[in-house]
C-alpha cells in the first residue's frame, strides 16, 4: 500500500520561505514520477512542480525561480523549497507520485497516488 504524506506547511509574511515535504512508503522516490500540486479555494489543482526518475525537473511559469524540487533518495522524500513566497501562493499544496514508467501520464497531470495536503498561507 502506497502512502504519502506531506508537511512542512504553516503561515508566512510574504518574502518568506517554507520547505515542503512528502515521505512515500510502498513506492521508491527514484523510480516514480513526483508532482506537486496546489488549490487554491474556488480554483482548480495546478501542479506547480514535477521530478521524474531521470532527473527531470519542471515548474509552472508562476513560481519558476522560486520554488525548487529535490528529491533524497535515501530518505525516500522529495521536497519543495519554497522562496520569496507571495500571498498569491497561499493554497493547499499536495504531492503525487506514480511508478515508472509514467513521463507520459505525469506530463498530462496523472498521478496514481496522492497525499493528505498540507495548508500554506501568506500574509501581505
Amino acid at each position: 500500500q502506497v502512502q504519502l504524506v506531506e508537511s512542512g506547511g504553516g503561515s508566512v509574511p510574504s518574502g518568506g520561505s517554507l520547505r515542503l515535504s512528502c515521505a512515500a512508503s510502498g513506492l521508491t522516490y527514484s523510480s516514480a514520477c513526483v508532482g506537486w500540486f496546489r488549490q487554491a479555494p474556488g480554483q482548480t489543482r495546478v501542479r506547480v512542480a514535477a521530478i521524474y526518475p531521470v532527473g527531470t525537473i519542471n515548474y509552472s511559469d508562476s513560481v519558476k525561480g522560486r520554488f525548487t524540487i529535490s528529491r533524497d533518495n535515501a530518505e525516500n522524500t522529495v521536497y519543495l523549497q519554497m522562496n520569496s513566497l507571495k500571498p498569491e501562493d497561499t493554497a493547499m499544496y499536495y504531492c503525487a507520485a506514480a511508478r515508472a514508467p509514467c513521463a507520459a501520464e505525469a506530463s498530462r497531470g496523472r498521478y496514481d497516488y496522492w497525499g493528505q495536503g498540507t495548508q500554506v498561507t501568506v500574509s501581505s
